[in-house]
């Protein structure tokens, strides 16, 4: 799967999305097409599974941390669950709260009778320290990892998304490209902002720390952080987003300025969020893939349950550029 990735010039993720068939996968036509012509060009062909580690395994156990404030854990849900269903496996959640909490519902969900694995997913992209009990079972984190990479583990590609996203704009002809960044100490915030570091680097613009300001994922942040850049002496001609709710803000401000998007400023956000596509003008941005990771995790669960394991431990999924009208 890696040297069909390579030749086609995608993630290792994306290749197992489409020659699975995985349902809901927002991937391009041409995407699909050139990840399996380069498979048909190697002579690829898909693994056989095991069956499951117990004729009545016929449960996932997925364990999230929160439900409620933000749609992720929901969508990688309903990804896991679709993915399952075509294993002919069903999926139950637990949330939780705290660690202690994590250890109790995986030892409840494994007093369940049928259940051949536990997937594991954070709401934040974060280091965890998963209970013993995750690493004496087929265990899968979801948007998590541990710190010594012993559980395979889920992860969204923010790197490469800041990067993508900083390149758009470059590609658009903006050369004085600002930041507007989530929290400090975050691996989203993190990532993000190596990417955007790597974007600029690779096309020769030098990086101006004065351009980065540091957000809290809010519409406050982004109306604060705007007004802030573009009162610079130097003002920025591009503004990236580390999230759409950042980037609802930033309009605001903008259009106090008078400023008209994308004539005067280019704005591209991150994680495609409803709002996105009703903002005017609508929101180019990237797509948070909580749904390909859930299935991704599924059958990775699948996998592990039938004997087939994985040379690789940690997966990043494709951050898709949508592209609309704010570039």
């Amino acid at each position: 799967m890696m040297d069909v990735a390579a030749r086609a010039g995608v993630s290792q993720a994306t290749v197992s999305l489409v020659l699975n068939g995985s349902p809901g996968a927002r991937l391009s036509e041409s995407t699909r097409e050139r990840v399996r012509e380069a498979a048909r060009e190697l002579g690829y062909t898909l693994a056989r599974r095991g069956p499951p580690r117990v004729q009545e395994a016929r449960q996932i156990g997925f364990v999230a941390d929160e439900l409620t404030s933000d749609p992720w854990m929901s969508l990688a849900f309903d990804g896991a669950r679709e993915k399952a269903l075509e294993a002919g496996v069903n999926v139950t959640l637990a949330v939780t709260r705290g660690e202690d909490d994590v250890r109790d519902a995986t030892f409840r969900l494994f007093d369940s009778p049928g259940v051949l694995g536990i997937i594991y997913g954070t709401i934040l992209t974060r280091r965890v320290e998963p209970p013993r009990i995750l690493f004496e079972t087929p265990s899968v984190l979801l948007n998590c990892y541990d710190a010594g990479r012993e559980l395979p583990s889920v992860l969204p590609g923010d790197m490469l998304g800041g990067r993508t996203a900083t390149e758009r704009l470059i590609q658009g002809g903006r050369t004085r490209i600002a930041l507007i960044n989530g929290e400090d100490g975050l691996d989203a915030s993190r990532d993000r902002l190596r990417g955007y570091r790597q974007a600029l680097s690779s096309n020769d613009i030098p990086f101006d720390p004065a351009l980065v300001f540091p957000g809290n994922w809010e519409p406050s942040s982004g109306y604060e952080g705007t007004r802030h850049l573009m009162s610079l002496p130097n003002p920025p001609d591009a503004i990236f987003c580390a999230n759409d709710m950042m980037a609802v803000g930033c309009y605001e401000a903008l259009k106090e300025f008078g400023l008209r998007i994308p004539d005067d400023v280019s704005v591209v956000g991150f994680d495609d969020r409803e709002i996105a596509q009703f903002m005017r003008p609508p929101l180019t941005t990237l797509i948070l893939p909580q749904y390909e990771m859930g299935a991704i995790a599924a059958e990775l669960l699948i996998d592990l349950s039938g004997g087939l394991e994985s040379r690789h431990n940690q997966i990043k999924v494709e951050c898709a550029l949508v592209e609309r009208e704010s570039v």
